[in-house]
């Protein structure tokens, strides 16, 4: 059973999004910010992470880096609300640019997300 990390500081955006994943046959850990996901995973490698870009403590763009550096084959998917306000940045473009593979701007549509999952990291 393929092992997901999500990383997003919205408790109620976690919880929902683990039924989803457990749904579709992943084992999903979920937890509140970069620091924690990066604590989780050399814990316990997981096959493919789902991260917000803005949260507490390590930010999205940081933990991606810092998970492209450290473990470049891993599947990346970025989440984000858009920022904060007046920003005019693609934050999701940049995420890709730093290395996510897919990338979906909240709200967005749980099939698709699921559908990037299965075809980045699929189920057993």
């Amino acid at each position: 059973m393929p092992r997901l990390l999500i990383a997003d500081d919205d408790e109620d955006l976690r919880e929902t999004l683990t039924l989803v994943f457990q749904g579709a046959g992943y084992e999903v850990e979920a937890v509140a910010d970069g620091e924690q996901a990066t604590l989780a995973q050399e814990r316990r490698p997981a096959d493919l992470l789902v991260t917000d870009l803005f949260m507490p403590l390590r930010d999205g763009l940081e933990t991606i880096a810092f998970f492209r550096s450290r473990y470049p084959r891993l599947p990346i998917i970025a989440i984000s609300g858009g920022g904060y306000t007046g920003q005019t940045t693609d934050h999701l473009s940049v995420a890709r640019a730093a290395g996510a593979d897919a990338s979906f701007r909240k709200p967005f549509d749980m099939r698709a997300l699921l559908d990037a999952a299965c075809r980045l990291a699929p189920p057993a």
